[in-house]
């Protein structure tokens, strides 16, 4: 009898894809780690964060994805659908790129974060989701933040984000099975 995998949900921005730079870059290197299996989940077909939202709860169900050895990654609205997800099941892990939070449009802008290992990354330059709400929501829910000289693409950001994906991935599966 074999371990049951980590399963890594990477869900993409509102303009991008599941084969986007970012989504792909993360996936290969969740794909490094003994017994973990990635998904890149395609968003394209709907803008609605309800639908995404659905959508990231199918696949999960679909890999039957235990919410403790389960890590959600997004961008942007993925980061939002990422952190909306673990409000409802609190996961092993959230790792969040420029995420879509503290925005009046979306529903439950501004979710209670339930995963056990949180990171947020954002761009100091980010001219579609601000940083400074973002930040007020870090600290009120006590969430690490990382904002880096980059704006909301993190295009020129993309070794460093790999980077700490790869160290948030260590931590998670290092302390999964502590209380």
């Amino acid at each position: 009898m074999t371990d049951s995998p980590i399963h890594v949900f990477l869900s993409h921005g509102l303009e991008s894809g599941p084969g986007s730079t970012k989504v792909q870059a993360m996936k290969q290197e969740a794909e490094r780690f003994a017994n973990v299996q990635a998904h890149a989940i395609d968003h394209r077909s709907t803008k609605d964060p309800a639908t995404r939202l659905a959508q990231m709860r199918e696949a999960m169900t679909k890999y039957d994805a235990s919410p403790g050895k389960t890590i959600l990654a997004g961008s942007s609205m993925g980061g939002w659908v990422c952190a909306q997800t673990s409000t409802e099941t609190p996961t092993l892990g959230c790792f969040m790129l420029a995420p879509a939070l503290a925005m009046a449009r979306y529903p439950q802008s501004s979710p209670l974060i339930r995963a056990r290992h949180c990171q947020i990354i954002h761009g100091w330059d980010d001219d579609v989701v601000p940083v400074i709400p973002v930040l007020d929501l870090a600290r009120e829910q006590g969430l690490p933040i990382l904002i880096l000289p980059d704006g909301h693409r993190l295009e020129n950001s993309l070794e460093r984000v790999v980077s700490e994906f790869r160290i948030f991935l260590q931590t998670c599966l290092a302390n999964m099975n502590r209380p």
